[in-house]
């Protein structure tokens, strides 16, 4: 029986969007049972490339090889069965299905005509789920579990439909430090299996941890690919941005003034009844950047949404530069002096369907330099979209583009460039390099201490421990709606912060070092 060295080929793939060439004569090999990583920066072409794998796209030029064999990938239904199946980095589930309601779905196993077998499915979900470590519950909810348990429904939806390759599209973006952690043990399972895994990532370090292989697509064109273990982040940043990349965040000493934004005794409570803030009280300064640092849901996005306007207070006091915004509108608030990057940039940042340039002005759309008697002046919004466009570096054929059309990365960057050009005097960060490569992250970093250098008051929520410790001057730790300890930047680590995120609060990190 012949040897198959290459489980995946792709030749001289070519494929344009109208203004774009997103791939440009891509040629690129998986062997079986490895961790190949497709690295770039966002826009290079790497969803594109993988959409087109997956049966989504179709390429204008070149040809693809499953094992070895000539295919042709017209549709998802022929991916899967040539045994690719593709974790998307926006989930495809139904919110009021079970977990295994959504993993059968379009698949469902029948025991007559018309009636699904649901315990046999139910069993087939269990016995996948404990042969590769994802230890799901069959019957609940996806809208009752975490983000981290959804990615392993995603996973257990390409196993169930018999997946040998399986396309993993930024699987880490919205996920914990520890549900990282789980998802590496995950994929090394899946290989062990004789699975093969393609990863799509910005992320250096989870590269050089878990995979075996890495190709680098810049601006469409494969720049190398290279064996992990003979390459360094230093070599792959360069190569991936073009220049050399700085992962240390570079600031002068922070020069704090008068608070901006007080956060007094604050409580609020969650979409079931129970209180997600409990009394929590914070100073944000002008010319300082306060992160604020904890597990995902301890009540960092309620602290967000009661700041914002975005949930109401039950009781507490929220005050702007001097002014009381408790319980205001958002447009109030907004006009107030905040700006406001928000974690998910598709529910809360962006109107998909709007253009980059009417994206541009969803806060300001109603200023007279954009607007005449209520109509709205498309020609000087998009003059002044443009401009942002060319300042943040968005990258988009042009500003009449969709707001969907742009790759997760340019989307974060035009929320940025909005925020940030309406010169705020807070500007609340939350989450705000998820997903993007570690030239854009080094950009936005740049962005963020600059306001602080300014003397706009900056708060920042990231999950990302090292963001935290880098670009904050002060780190407030939140647990289960209180914050727990703050302290300086400069004088704490990862496990100092990890035990008060743990509830151990200063007093307990004092007893632990002692």
């Amino acid at each position: 029986m012949k040897q198959i060295n290459h489980v995946v080929e792709m030749k001289n793939i070519s494929k344009s969007f109208p203004g774009i060439k997103a791939n440009d004569q891509i040629s690129f090999k998986v062997k079986k049972s490895e961790i190949h990583a497709l690295l770039g920066e966002n826009g290079a072409g790497k969803s594109t490339l993988m959409n087109i794998l997956f049966g989504l796209y179709q390429p204008d030029e070149g040809a693809i090889f499953i094992n070895e064999q000539e295919v042709e990938i017209e549709n998802p239904n022929i991916a899967n069965d040539l045994g690719i199946g593709m974790v998307h980095q926006h989930f495809m589930l139904v919110q009021n299905f079970t977990v295994t309601e959504n993993i059968i779905l379009g698949s469902e196993p029948k025991k007559a005509v018309s009636m699904i077998d649901y315990a046999k499915a139910r069993n087939f979900v269990v016995e996948l789920s404990n042969k590769y470590g994802l230890h799901v519950n069959p019957d609940a909810k996806i809208e009752d579990i975490s983000v981290g348990m959804q990615q392993r429904v995603e996973i257990l939806k390409t196993l169930y439909r018999g997946a040998d390759i399986l396309i993993f599209d930024e699987p880490t973006a919205v996920l914990t430090p520890q549900e990282i952690d789980e998802l590496a043990g995950i994929m090394r399972n899946l290989v062990e299996e004789g699975k093969s895994i393609i990863l799509i990532t910005h992320k250096l370090k989870e590269i050089m941890a878990i995979c075996d292989s890495v190709t680098i697509i810049r601006r469409g064109k494969v720049i190398d690919s290279l064996v992990v273990e003979d390459t360094n982040p230093d070599e792959l940043a360069a190569k991936m941005v073009g220049r050399e990349v700085t992962f240390s965040v570079d600031k002068i000493p922070a020069k704090p003034g008068e608070p901006i934004l007080i956060v007094d005794k604050v409580f609020a409570k969650d979409a079931r009844g129970l209180n997600a803030l409990s009394g929590i009280s914070i100073e944000v300064k002008s010319g300082e950047i306060l992160g604020i640092a904890g597990v995902d849901g301890n009540g960092q996005s309620q602290l967000i949404e009661a700041i914002t306007g975005l949930k109401h207070v039950d009781s507490g006091q929220i005050i702007l530069s001097g002014k009381e915004i408790t319980n205001l509108s958002p447009r109030v608030i907004s006009e107030a002096g905040l700006s406001h990057i928000p974690e998910d940039r598709h529910k809360r940042g962006l109107v998909l369907d709007f253009t980059v340039g009417e994206n541009m002005v969803l806060e300001t759309y109603f200023y007279p330099e954009f607007s005449t008697n209520g109509l709205l002046d498309i020609k000087k919004i998009n003059q002044y979209a443009e401009k942002l466009v060319e300042e943040f570096d968005v990258r988009t054929p042009n500003v009449q583009t969709l707001g969907r059309a742009l790759s997760g990365g340019n989307q974060q960057k035009a929320i940025i460039a909005r925020e940030v050009n309406k010169d705020p005097d807070l500007l609340i960060a939350a989450q705000p390099t998820r997903g993007l490569d570690v030239g854009a992250i080094e950009f936005i970093h740049r962005r963020l201490i600059e306001q602080r250098d300014k003397g706009k008051a900056v708060l920042l929520l990231s999950l990302e421990l090292d963001e935290i410790l880098n670009v904050a001057d002060r780190i407030a730790v939140i647990y289960e709606g209180k914050i727990v300890g703050i302290v300086d930047a400069k004088s704490t680590n990862e496990q100092e912060l990890g035990l008060m995120m743990a509830g151990a609060g200063e007093k307990g990190v004092e007893a632990a070092n002692e």
